[in-house]
């Protein structure tokens, strides 16, 4: 998958080392926005050397065959990042993150990116099982496996670190014979 198009005009293509610096006004201009969410907001610093090597590992990540980071762009802009923590591929299993700047939620884009990343992972990669994980009280987030039929497994207790703080992290899940790619098509 180097690029894919979605309904709305959003495009997901992979990460580039130039869009370091976007990268960093994205982060910067939505700090408040993540930093409850993303503990890598406020635990490494937001500069387009920390970036860069980011997109570095996401770069090594799909040539190592374990996955990949894609950029969510729409008329031209980075307005958020979507992809494979890695794949087990023994066990044909793998977990997906995302996130999106406030002004583009509520708009279907990352409903549409993670059932674009879901059909991937089950019929280009053949896998049998993916996670999603989700802060409790993160609500929107959550929304997006709830809204394409994601199991809601259970909950993990205090199995994130934010700073000093432990969030309980909802397990959801798809397996691929429950997948239903017509679904995600459906507003």
């Amino acid at each position: 998958m180097l690029w894919h198009d979605l309904p709305g005009g959003a495009r997901l293509r992979l990460l580039e080392e130039s869009d370091a610096e976007e990268l960093v006004r994205v982060v910067e201009a939505n700090r408040d926005h993540l930093a409850p969410w993303m503990p890598w907001v406020e635990d490494t610093s937001n500069t387009a050397g920390v970036r860069r090597e980011f997109i570095r590992g996401t770069r090594r990540q799909l040539a190592e065959n374990d996955g990949f980071q894609a950029a969510i762009v729409e008329n031209d802009d980075i307005v958020g990042v979507i992809g494979f923590h890695g794949v087990d591929w023994r066990n044909r299993a793998t977990s997906l993150g995302y996130w999106l700047t406030a002004d583009r939620q509520g708009r279907g884009i990352m409903t549409a990116a993670v059932a674009a990343l879901t059909t991937h992972a089950f019929e280009v990669w053949g896998l049998n099982r993916l996670e999603i994980r989700v802060a409790t009280g993160n609500s929107r987030s959550a929304a997006v496996p709830e809204r394409l039929g994601f199991e809601r497994e259970g909950v993990l207790r205090q199995a994130e670190r934010h700073g000093e703080a432990f969030y309980d992290l909802v397990v959801y899940s798809m397996l691929a014979r429950d997948w239903d790619p017509a679904r995600a098509r459906r507003p």
